[in-house]
């Protein structure tokens, strides 16, 4: 058993990845009572749903687990005339495609972090993971308090010597070849998309050169567990899988992405930001090309999230696979559905096999 796993009170070196959205209670139940760290994305949770998630999940395991949350400001100031042009292309691509959802104006862009990060304090999960920037030190003090551990996602190595510094207990690299919210935060006129085995022991370097003893997990790409021992051997503690998850039937994908994750193409896999106006990576569709002229105009996130939900709800009820945000990491053809339970023993023993294989 690993250190981080020893620490945290897991069995195996590998973390199902947040996803919020497509993570559930059951989900993060199944791979916690496997062994592993099942990990709950709560960022578009109100308050009380993060209570009620958590408690769900603590019905289904007695097992540690994760919420994850998007560091943000509470509040947004949108520009209203991007907003307009944004509804305006939006209803016209659904009066095309046959959906009758229409944008509206949401009370709010985005539920508060400081509200959110209240729940998640009174929930006290084992771990808590972050994305999107750096914790206050007094929100870190406040989990410490609590004795949940951190951990911070980097996309760099500048980031993850910045989380180390501020006291994050693990960082988690996201590589570029990573699915989902490019969670960097650091000022960057393009998202960096550093390739993940070149990221782990820059990485690895930047903690340690912060005088901090910070374990690496590793994330992007990862499908077997070939792939996490390769990540291990380069210096990680632990691998972060979310794509693989993403079509065990725990999984509140939609069917339609999920049937569209099994013949991706490595190619088709891209960074994009018509969906939400921030930067993720995932497949590029009829939606993607559709926004592809006007996808530097669209407002940033939260409010082209915002303003995309009711076309993501009425496209995935449609079985639109192709107007939905088909989030995943860039080996996504190679998913194996099986339930999330059997498919963290494949793991392991694929972990296993090619560990033994390294040391004959």
């Amino acid at each position: 058993m690993s250190a981080f796993a020893r620490q945290i009170g897991i069995e195996l070196p590998l973390v199902q990845a947040p996803m919020a959205g497509a993570a559930t209670p059951e989900l993060v139940a199944a791979v916690a009572n496997a062994g592993a760290l099942g990990s709950l994305g709560v960022g578009y949770a109100e308050p009380q749903a993060i209570l009620d998630q958590a408690a769900r999940v603590r019905a289904l395991t007695a097992r540690p687990f994760a919420l994850n949350l998007f560091v943000l400001p509470d509040e947004a100031a949108p520009d209203m005339a991007a907003v307009a042009r944004a509804r305006e292309r939006l209803d016209a691509l659904m009066e095309r495609e046959g959906l009758t959802a229409r944008t509206s104006l949401p009370a709010r862009w985005a539920p508060r972090f400081a509200e959110q990060f209240a729940a998640l304090c009174e929930a006290r999960p084992a771990v808590a993971s972050f994305a999107f920037d750096l914790l206050s030190p007094a929100q870190m003090q406040e989990l410490k308090n609590r004795d949940i551990y951190v951990i911070g996602t980097a996309t760099t190595a500048a980031e993850a010597r910045a989380w180390a510094e501020r006291g994050a207990d693990a960082v988690c690299v996201q590589g570029a070849e990573a699915g989902g919210h490019r969670g960097g935060f650091l000022p960057a006129t393009e998202p960096p998309l550093v390739g993940l085995f070149a990221l782990i022991p820059l990485a690895v370097a930047a903690v340690a050169a912060s005088d901090k003893t910070v374990p690496v997990i590793a994330a992007g790409g990862i499908m077997d567990g070939a792939g996490m021992l390769a990540a291990e051997v380069l210096g990680a503690a632990a691998s972060q899988l979310g794509t693989a998850f993403l079509a065990c039937p725990e999984s509140a994908a939609a069917a339609a992405w999920k049937r569209d994750l099994a013949t991706a193409e490595d190619r088709a896999v891209t960074t994009i930001r018509s969906f939400s106006g921030r930067p993720a990576r995932g497949l590029r569709n009829r939606y993607v090309e559709a926004m592809e002229d006007v996808a530097d105009e669209l407002p940033p996130y939260p409010m082209l999230n915002a303003l995309t939900a009711p076309l993501r709800r009425a496209a995935a009820a449609a079985g639109r696979g192709d107007l939905v945000s088909e989030w995943c990491g860039q080996a996504a053809a190679r998913v194996r559905p099986q339930p999330a339970a059997e498919l963290v023993a494949r793991l392991m023993h694929e972990y296993r096999l090619a560990r033994r294989g390294l040391e004959h």
